[in-house]
């Protein structure tokens, strides 16, 4: 029995403790009037009221006390503290002190003391939850940032304020746009919940799906996207971003469109570094540009960068290592490619060789000129060398130190040589077939080789047609010779400088990286 009696006398104690925990009590006020309202008594409290519930303190102007209900309605200057981390002001209160919910209203100012404070009008404070929710337009201000949303709420055990609809950051940096986003006001760093647009005060803008932002240390990672420059949209799985290199990583299925050319660039990885204007993309890189309604071009490299610039003439696109280039109606390789966008210029160095119907050119260096999305000229620059084969397999061959080919209906019209000009031509001659019973009379006709023509020339035209070599005009004192076939010996077929690369020529699946076709 007297165990018993212990035990009835400690849950009375406890449940005592707890009900006085629950309790609002007052502590002081300047004045105190008994009322009634609506059959319900409350004591009318004025000047300096002072109202305690654990490590809560509600101070305030005026009061209505609810005492049977745990309840208070207050007016005036409130002012709520809760231990040494929250501050809160506003003009008008009403507390639940059972559920320990604060609605408060006007010129609400919420403050977790030294990370962050929340200006609103209308804010329900939940003390169990420690939370503080607010739904009809409210802002955070830290030392960092900015953010004002339609509704939002704030955890003050985590930090984390979480934003919903027509939510808008900014800093010193940027602005950002977005539905959904979160901000640990401690960590300073933003989590992207829905789709967020961001423009930095240079103009830049970038759009993010998912991923995190650290405002202090002005680094992220994110999943999903598009980051936009001056001049390309760069898209990727991931990006790695640092505002103070300037410097933006994005990973996985990379897709870089030019807004100013009918050209977009994939890869595996993109760099871009803003402060200089350079954006990289490596990995299976490879870039497709629309040359006219019917045809694109595809180049593929180890690197393919831009480099932007205010200037039109520093403006450029590079290619290096690997380049590869398939076009329904031009081939190619090199070791390094430059197109300046300004006069739609290809420049290929290094070892460079370019396939054009059955015609092979080679040069220390190319030159290309697009007009009206076509190719115009190509300038063959030093060793220029250009080769074509024959029904008879021969190889017809064109030698000089410079040439410029000419283009006309997107076919070779003509080539010009300047300098050290030589040229071997094997001239054919067409068979009628002949016509027997067992034979059809639209069969093709066969070829003979008359013999070969030998041309040593400073100067020179070749004349195509169809892509094949139909004339040659020479200029300043010509060597020409004619030689039979009986006379024709093996040395006599190849110019100094002959190379056949055809083994070499790329098919468009080893220059279009991806599984699906741009």
């Amino acid at each position: 029995m007297r165990h018993s009696l212990i035990i009835l006398f400690l849950l009375f104690l406890v449940s005592t403790e707890a009900l006085s925990q629950r309790r609002v009590k007052l502590k002081r006020a300047d004045n105190l009037v008994g009322s009634v309202k609506d059959g319900q008594r409350y004591d009318r409290l004025l000047g300096n009221v002072i109202f305690v519930q654990n490590k809560t303190t509600i101070y305030c102007d005026s009061a209505h006390y609810f005492k049977s209900e745990n309840r208070v309605e207050a007016f005036g200057r409130i002012h709520i503290t809760e231990g040494d981390s929250i501050d809160v002001t506003s003009r008008g209160l009403s507390y639940d002190g059972d559920q320990k919910i604060a609605h408060l209203r006007k010129n609400v100012v919420f403050t977790k003391l030294g990370l962050a404070t929340l200006y609103t009008d209308y804010l329900d404070y939940y003390r169990n939850q420690n939370e503080a929710r607010y739904f009809n337009g409210g802002k955070l201000v830290d030392s960092t940032n900015v953010l004002t949303s339609k509704k939002g709420y704030y955890d003050i055990n985590t930090n984390v304020a979480s934003f919903k609809s027509d939510v808008v950051g900014v800093n010193e940096e940027y602005t950002m746009k977005s539905d959904t986003l979160q901000y640990n006001s401690k960590s300073k760093v933003i989590f992207f919940r829905a789709t967020t647009t961001i423009t930095d005060k240079e103009g830049g803008v970038a759009v993010y799906e998912n991923g995190f932002y650290d405002t202090s240390k002005k680094q992220s990672s994110l999943n999903s996207g598009e980051i936009e420059t001056p001049t390309y949209k760069l898209k990727g799985d991931q990006y790695f971003l640092n505002d103070l290199k300037k410097t933006y990583k994005a990973k996985g299925n990379v897709v870089m469109t030019s807004k100013e050319e009918n050209m977009i660039i994939y890869g595996d990885d993109g760099d871009y570094d803003r402060g200089n204007g350079i954006t990289k993309v490596y990995g299976n890189a490879y870039l497709a540009k629309i040359t006219d309604e019917m045809d694109t071009l595809f180049m593929s490299a180890d690197t393919l960068v831009s480099i932007e610039s205010p200037d039109p003439m520093k403006k450029k696109l590079l290619a290096y290592n690997n380049v590869k280039i398939f076009k329904a109606d031009l081939q190619g390789l090199a070791d390094s490619v430059v197109y300046l966008a300004h006069d739609s210029t290809l420049y290929f160095f290094n070892d460079p060789v370019l396939w054009t119907d059955d015609n092979q050119m080679t040069a220390d260096s190319i030159r290309m000129l697009i007009t009206n999305k076509t190719i115009d000229r190509i300038f063959l620059i030093d060793n220029s060398f250009v080769v074509s084969q024959d029904t008879l397999l021969h190889f017809n061959q064109i030698k000089g130190r410079m040439m410029t080919a000419i283009f006309k209906d997107k076919a070779i019209n003509h080539v010009d040589v300047e300098g050290n000009g030589e040229s071997v031509y094997f001239a054919l001659q067409e068979m009628k077939p002949e016509v027997t019973q067992d034979s059809v009379a639209s069969q093709k006709p066969k070829s003979m080789m008359m013999g070969m023509n030998k041309i040593i020339c400073s100067n020179m035209k070749i004349n195509f047609k169809e892509g094949k070599v139909n004339n040659i005009s020479f200029y300043i004192q010509p060597d020409a010779s004619f030689i039979p076939p009986a006379e024709l010996e093996e040395g006599d077929k190849r110019l100094r400088g002959f190379s056949w690369r055809v083994k070499e020529k790329p098919e468009k699946s080893d220059v279009v990286k991806s599984k699906t076709e741009p």
